[in-house]
């Protein structure tokens, strides 16, 4: 396992754990399609949430959100689409994309940052 990996991992269960802290019920991680992969699958309330998570060791390049691109937003909500047909009766209303965060530097904390989009 390459480390770049077992950090990636570890930034999406710090994630998960957050999410589920906060009330979303996760329904999927790591679902693969033709299309790409969606890091997590989650309901919070009647909207299902597609979450993207980008983990950093350091900030020493940026913000790791700033690694989220227009493409890769439109990327997703593809993604989002083609998870809603492959599943449709999870009873949610309406789809929104939302990105965190995870800064795990050594000898320091995790910082998560959620950022919640609008459905």
């Amino acid at each position: 396992m390459h480390p770049k990996d077992d950090l990636g991992r570890r930034g999406e269960q710090l994630a998960v754990d957050h999410l589920e802290a906060v009330g979303y019920r996760i329904l999927d991680r790591n679902w693969r399609c033709p299309a790409g992969e969606i890091d997590v699958v989650a309901l919070d309330g009647d909207d299902l949430v597609v979450v993207e998570v980008k983990t950093r060791s350091s900030l020493g390049w940026g913000d790791p959100l700033e690694a989220v691109t227009r493409r890769k937003t439109v990327r997703l909500c593809v993604l989002a689409g083609r998870w809603r047909r492959a599943h449709p009766r999870t009873g949610a209303r309406r789809t929104r994309i939302d990105l965190i965060g995870v800064v795990l530097t050594r000898h320091r904390p995790p910082v998560i940052d959620h950022l919640k989009a609008a459905a």
